[in-house]
């Protein structure tokens, strides 16, 4: 559940600011990126764990109200539901902090437990608000049952490990964490295309840096690459984002992976699926809040 507060700034370290809002939204990345591929035309089914709590109650009418299959979506007795503390400032950046709670119950064996879910599945959708073994289990059975594999890197906390990278085909990191899974400097779109190579290098087939109002530097591999190098390589390019007024930037990644899940599972080509995602961030960023601000597919215009 996010927990919102709009300030002039972001407050530094011992300070208190004046807030002139707040809201109670449904968030999390998992729920985010599944109401947005559900609203932009997939069938949707939620992996993942509540707390038997108000949250939790609301979270759960709130999936099942956008027409997400939730037989997979448990409830832990002793753990509260996740809660993420965000503060938007003026400029419409975000700080956020989350407390776990029952996304820390996901284990490897409620991968098992669940695994029809994910065999139903064209694509299946991973981030790291859960415990990594959780999200290593549902990778590996994932490409054991031949899907497409999406890992949304964040909270990104250092380096992946190296047995993940070649389970997964879409790598989708924003800036931030692209630095911090690569150890580069990363401030700019060739930075950007710095780090998606060496994603790449390390094992991931496709990498898109996500960039906020820059858009992606996307890197695609063997069987999508758009462009290549002088030895036939795939090198990495800039698309950039529709110029829009920003109102809000939270739930922005989380709704370009939703929308690029839904365009992969209904087999549309990557660059394609890349533009479409963009276009459904842009129209995000106009809309307070998380799930609130995810459009649907006749926001798209097509």
């Amino acid at each position: 559940m996010d927990l919102v507060a709009r300030a002039p700034r972001l407050p530094r370290p011992g300070e208190t600011l004046a807030g002139s809002a707040f809201a109670q939204v449904a968030g999390g990345k998992g729920g985010n990126q599944a109401v947005a591929a559900a609203r932009l035309g997939a069938r949707v089914a939620m992996i993942g764990c509540v707390g038997a709590d108000a949250n939790g109650e609301l979270l759960r009418a709130g999936l099942l109200a956008e027409g997400i299959d939730c037989g997979a979506l448990d409830t832990a007795p002793q753990a509260p539901t996740g809660v993420a503390l965000i503060v938007v400032d003026d400029a419409s950046q975000n700080a956020i902090v989350i407390v776990a709670g029952s996304n820390g119950e996901v284990t490897p064996a409620t991968l098992a437990r669940h695994e029809a879910a994910l065999a139903a599945a064209d694509v299946v959708v991973c981030q790291l608000e859960t415990p990594p073994a959780a999200v290593h289990a549902a990778l590996a059975a994932a490409r054991r049952l031949g899907k497409t594999t999406i890992l949304n890197p964040a909270p990104a906390t250092g380096p992946l490990p190296a047995e993940w990278l070649p389970l997964i085909d879409y790598l989708v990191p924003n800036e931030l964490e692209a630095a911090t899974l690569t150890g580069l400097p990363l401030a700019t779109p060739e930075d950007a295309a710095h780090a998606a190579l060496a994603l790449h290098r390390a094992g991931a087939r496709n990498v898109l840096v996500t960039l906020g109002a820059q858009g992606v530097c996307a890197l695609l591999g063997e069987g999508g690459a758009q462009a290549s190098d002088a030895a036939g390589a795939p090198s990495p390019v800039h698309w950039p984002a529709p110029k829009v007024a920003a109102l809000d930037t939270t739930a922005a990644g989380d709704t370009f992976i939703g929308a690029l899940a839904a365009r992969l599972a209904a087999g549309e080509a990557p660059t394609q699926a890349i533009q479409f995602a963009l276009r459904a961030a842009s129209i995000s960023v106009t809309r307070a809040g998380a799930q609130p601000s995810i459009p649907r597919l006749e926001d798209m215009g097509r």
